[in-house]
Order: C-alpha cells, then sequence, then structure tokens
C-alpha cells in the first residue's frame, strides 16, 4: 500500500480536494482524460449511476481531470453527477499519482492523462488500483472491489 500525499486541489461546488482534510474518508478517485469526450462521459455516468451503492459501501467518488473549474462545473451539470470533480491544470494530482503518460493521438505523441482508478482507505492509504483501463465493466468492477472491503 502507498499513501496518499498531502496535497490540495480545487474542485467543483467552490470546495477543495484536500487529501489530509479526507482522512477518515473511504474514496474511489478516478483520473480521466477529458470533459465531454465519450469515454469520460460514458465513464462518469455509470460512476453516478452507481454512487449510492458506492456509499452504500463506504465510500466517496471524486472525478479528476487536468479541464479548468467552469469546464467541468459545465460537464457534471450537463451530466447531473452527484459527486464533485477535481480540477488540476498544474497537474499537483496527476503527477501525484503518475497518470501522466505519453500516448499516441491522431498519429501523434501527445502527454495526457492515463485513464486510471484508485481506491483510497480512510488511513489515506491506496489500496487498489487500475491503470491503462477501458471504461466498458471498469465501474461494475471497481464497485465489486470496494463491496470486498466492508
Amino acid at each position: 500500500m502507498t499513501a496518499v500525499p498531502s496535497l490540495s486541489v480545487p474542485m467543483t461546488g467552490g470546495q477543495t480536494f484536500d487529501t489530509a482534510k479526507l482522512l477518515g474518508t473511504a474514496y474511489v478517485l478516478y483520473f480521466y482524460p477529458k470533459d465531454n469526450t465519450p469515454g469520460c462521459t460514458t465513464e462518469g455516468a455509470e460512476f453516478r449511476d452507481h454512487h449510492s451503492a458506492f456509499r452504500d459501501a463506504g465510500f466517496e467518488i471524486y472525478g479528476a481531470s487536468r479541464d479548468s473549474i467552469k469546464s467541468h462545473e459545465g460537464f457534471k451539470a450537463k451530466m447531473a453527477f452527484t459527486f464533485d470533480l477535481v480540477s488540476d491544470p498544474e497537474e499537483v494530482l496527476c503527477n501525484a499519482f503518475g497518470v501522466m503518460k505519453m500516448k499516441n493521438m491522431y498519429g501523434k505523441q501527445v502527454r495526457g492523462v492515463e485513464r486510471s482508478t484508485f481506491v483510497v482507505d480512510k488511513k489515506g492509504q491506496i489500496v487498489k488500483e487500475w491503470r491503462g483501463l477501458k471504461v466498458p465493466g471498469h465501474v461494475a468492477e471497481v464497485l465489486a472491489y470496494v463491496q470486498t472491503l466492508k
């Protein structure tokens, strides 16, 4: 297990995603490349649709990307997300979790967020991670995992 470093970045709803203040709260933090893109929209919708089941298992959900707060607020409202989105344009959170990767996009090498999900326990320890994942079936897999931790 790896401890989540102490850091603080802005989040929707005028809030701050502060890992020190999250001690005592178990959560799922998922990183996605970009607001309003097909895969990211599908993934967010699946987390939204299963949010109550995650809460029943004792976990909050947070989504994170390099998009601005303004972009996140629009995406969250459009998709009726029941959880907050973390804005990380400076890549503070992305670098802490090691999710910045070189990717191929239309034949060019670009640096971007690798779709990844982390399960963090109440002590601030990463207990499970998925990297470079595919969206179909992923949220159900994460939910099944957190339900084993009850």
